[in-house]
């Protein structure tokens, strides 16, 4: 396989100010682009449940041949649960390096503390600031972080950086030689990034671009990169995830991984009465990719939260 995608709507509750609110689920998608050759029909699967308030409660999926599987809706309680068994990413959770790679790297206790400490102060400075929302949670940046170490990634992308908290939890992962190419456009919250960047110690592994995320990614194409990269993540424009996906599927290697946040769009590209540009370019994407042969897709839910 070429590469594998992952798609769709992430944003997350702050772990230290986590208040019972509304809850409902939205959807990270995963596909795999495959490799020049077939191997069958390609299945697709879609599971769907209700927003919910403070009421436990279970829904049975509609289509019977599913097996009337049960989905449980994630209340408040039930996340505060999830959050409390996160361990935010840290040097030393880089389990695939080789051999003699942490003597390098010098993953004691102490760095390993160090780093936690960092992310969490990025996190808290992040949920002062304009637009925090968009800022991902502990639980989004430990499966980043992870799918990012199963890859055994040491080339990724990353397109819309904002505050830098997902970027950073990946870097922490990456072995030294590792790179991590962040695409952002706006200059202030691309300051606070590099602070951080600087503070953790990963300011190496990362090559900051900022302006326009096609710019940039064209540049790279012309410079030579294409499918030289591992991983990347998107959570950027949404009028432009078709322009990024063409683009990023030039430029990851083949067995590669690609996330693209936010596909449900909070629900509205359910909702036929919602039909604004931004939903419908949504709509449009998700189409395309279910019917382009060259990738594999998984569309994996996720939790959000609205006060």
């Amino acid at each position: 396989m070429t590469g594998s995608v992952i798609h769709g709507g992430w944003v997350f509750p702050q772990l230290s100010s986590f208040v019972p609110g509304r809850l409902c689920t939205r959807y990270a998608a995963i596909a795999t682009a495959n490799a020049r050759r077939s191997f069958g029909r390609r299945k697709s699967y879609l599971f769907t449940t209700n927003c919910v308030n403070n009421v436990a409660a279970v829904t049975v999926a509609s289509d019977h041949n599913y097996g009337n599987k049960q989905v449980i809706s994630i209340t408040p309680r039930v996340y505060d649960y999830l959050l409390s068994n996160v361990r935010e990413p840290s040097v030393g959770s880089s389990w695939f390096f080789p051999t003699g790679l942490y003597d390098t790297l010098n993953t004691s206790k102490e760095r390993d503390s160090s780093a936690l400490q960092v992310l969490r102060e990025l996190r808290e400075e992040t949920a002062t600031m304009h637009g925090s929302q968009m800022q991902v949670s502990p639980d989004q940046a430990q499966l980043l972080a992870m799918l990012v170490q199963i890859l055994g990634a040491k080339r990724c992308i990353e397109v819309g950086v904002y505050t830098g908290y997902s970027s950073l939890a990946v870097a922490l992962v990456l072995p030294d030689s590792g790179i991590l190419v962040a695409c952002e456009r706006d200059k202030n919250s691309l300051e606070v990034a590099k602070k951080y960047y600087d503070r953790a110690g990963v300011s190496h592994k990362v090559d900051v671009r900022h302006g326009l995320a096609a710019d940039t990614l064209n540049s790279m194409i012309e410079n030579g990169e294409g499918c030289s990269y591992d991983f990347a993540f998107v959570d950027a424009e949404k009028r432009m995830y078709q322009d990024y996906f063409e683009l990023l599927l030039k430029l990851v290697r083949a067995g590669g991984l690609i996330v693209i946040d936010n596909v449900l769009w909070h629900g509205k590209v359910a909702d036929p009465l919602v039909n604004d540009k931004k939903t419908e370019s949504i709509r449009s994407f998700n189409r395309a990719l279910m019917e382009d042969e060259r990738v594999s897709i998984s569309m994996v839910c996720l939790l959000a939260k609205r006060t």
